[in-house]
């Protein structure tokens, strides 16, 4: 991802996992502390083409990385927060918030994305889509992506996406397919 990519790597989460570990939106940690940051007051994303929050929570590294941005790092850092997920959802008895503190600190160098509680209901974003094709799956919805970036330093067009994914022995899926998907799916 980060050779080919070259955009920001972040993981994507469901909303339930988000609530399993009582995970803020930072726009709420935001509000909350506006007045004692008066920074955060002029700097809250209210103006979001796209949607009207984002969907950006904590940042993470796993506790046993050293600075958190090498690639090894944050793939521990990843990896560790998907089988940890995947346990929360099956042992809901569990103190999540205990297991969340002894394996991940914040900050850290992988951003957490959740997606809004009813996906591709009222939001169509990277997130969303992802924890769509999990939850078809039947997966544990934790995904990690990172935009695909051109030379020009912009995103890459569609076009050269599928030229990228066919070259390199991909499945390109269009946002509007795994809209499809979901509709039929989630009747």
């Amino acid at each position: 991802m980060r050779k080919d990519g070259g955009g920001l790597i972040f993981l994507m989460i469901s909303h339930e996992i988000g609530q399993s570990f009582q995970l803020p939106f930072l726009s709420d940690l935001y509000t909350t502390v506006e007045e004692q940051y008066p920074a955060l007051q002029t700097l809250i994303a209210n103006d979001i083409p796209y949607d009207t929050k984002s969907s950006f929570s904590l940042y993470i590294n796993h506790r046993k990385t050293f600075t958190g941005i090498t690639d090894n790092d944050r793939s521990l850092t990843i990896k560790r927060f998907a089988e940890l997920s995947k346990k929360t959802i099956q042992q809901s008895h569990e103190n999540h918030l205990d297991n969340l503190g002894k394996e991940f600190r914040s900050p850290g160098h992988i951003p957490i994305c959740i997606a809004s509680e009813k996906p591709l209901h009222n939001r169509f974003g990277h997130t969303e889509l992802s924890v769509a094709l999990l939850t078809m799956a039947g997966l544990t919805a934790v995904a990690s992506g990172c935009e695909i970036m051109g030379d020009n330093g912009k995103a890459l067009s569609k076009a050269k996406a599928k030229k990228y994914a066919q070259d390199h022995h991909l499945c390109f899926l269009e946002g509007k397919e795994i809209i499809e998907a979901w509709n039929k799916w989630s009747k």
